[in-house]
Formats: C-alpha cells, structure tokens, sequence
C-alpha cells in the first residue's frame, strides 16, 4: 500500500472516532534549498492561515517523545477541549521557528530521521491507535 494510500485510510479510521481533517499545503518549489529561511516562512505562511486559536503541537527532531498510551492519555485530556488539537508536520527543512514557538508541545516521533510523507502516516497511525485505546476498542498491537 502506498503512503498517500495508508494516509487516507488512517484519516477514515480517525473520523470514525473524532473530527480530522488533514491540511495539506504547497512546498515552496522553485527556491534553492541553500535558501532555508526563505523556503521555511514562505511554507510557515501556507499553514498560519489555517491557524486561529488552535492548541498546536509541532512535529520536530528535538520534541518530547510519547508511548501510544501516553498520547492517548494527552488526546483525552486535550481533545475534549474547545481549541482544536492540531498537528503540525513540516516539510524536508522542518519548520519555521515561529511556528515551533507557538506550538504547545513539541512532538517527536523518533530519534530516526523520517520523511515528512512517512511521519505523517505514522502520526496517523498514533492518533488512530491513542483514539482506539481511549474508547476502550480493540486495535492490533
């Protein structure tokens, strides 16, 4: 099965348990990529206006890593809330440092490097497995 493929499947699967929806924005394309600044507040913009009073939470590098039942006890507590739980997964740069900074929490996924279309998908599968282990359904370990 494809990325793109397991990431529709695990937003369905989402859906069926919580509100989600998946934000993709357009990569800066065209810019050198020894223009990092550039190419990171030109992506920065393409997601801020998706933003308002959400309770962000960036996916880095240098992040808090979580078990899959530490982040269903997280969507528990921060999921019932009124501010949306939104997740943001940069491109192959990363993100914008303004953007780290408005984030809640800072997200690791793993100490390994992952593409960004791989960590998505892995997100997916994390808040899918968390949400199952929430509502007391059975999911494969």
């Amino acid at each position: 099965m494809r990325l793109r493929s397991l990431q529709e499947d695990y937003v369905a699967r989402i859906g069926r348990l919580a509100s989600c929806r998946l934000i993709e924005t357009r990569g800066a394309s065209g810019i050198p990529e020894n223009q990092r600044s550039r190419i990171l507040d030109i992506e920065a913009r393409g997601l801020e206006k998706h933003l308002s009073d959400d309770y962000i939470i960036c996916l880095i590098d240098r992040g808090r890593e979580m078990s899959s039942e530490e982040l269903a006890r997280f969507l528990e507590r921060h999921g019932s809330a009124s501010r949306p739980l939104t997740f943001i997964c940069g491109g192959f740069l990363g993100l914008a440092e303004r953007l780290v900074e408005r984030a809640r929490v800072r997200l690791s996924l793993s100490k390994m490097t992952l593409s960004h279309e791989l960590a998505r998908v892995v997100l997916l599968e994390q808040v899918y497995r968390g949400l199952t282990i929430v509502k007391g359904k059975h999911y494969a370990k």
